[in-house]
């Protein structure tokens, strides 16, 4: 068996149509909802997918943050509020994304 590297949402978008487009929907609602600014949004998703240890929407919620203003060091406080929750998996996980995507910055 070839083992291939697939975009989750990609794939998950091919074979469940449906389903995936009413998830979309509900991505959307939050991502309109008021109580929080977008970059707070996307600091609280990156510890939520470090503490799974999904490095693959981490990638994807670290360039949401910096795109909406975050700076390295809020990214670095968000995995390490993640220490008490879920001990050094969550920082193992996410720093490795944040030097890369943030390599070309000081900040």
């Amino acid at each position: 068996m070839e083992n291939k590297a697939y975009n989750s949402m990609d794939l998950f978008k091919k074979e469940a149509p449906e389903i995936a487009n009413a998830f979309d929907a509900l991505i959307q609602a939050i991502v309109k909802s008021e109580g929080l600014d977008k970059k707070t949004k996307q600091l609280i998703y990156i510890a939520l997918k470090a503490v799974q240890g999904d490095s693959q929407a981490l990638s994807f919620h670290i360039l949401m943050a910096k795109e909406a203003g975050a700076s390295k060091p809020e990214v670095i406080d968000a995995l390490m509020v993640t220490l008490t929750v879920a001990g050094v998996k969550g920082i193992v996980t996410g720093l490795p994304v944040v030097m890369d995507i943030y390599k070309d910055t000081s900040l």
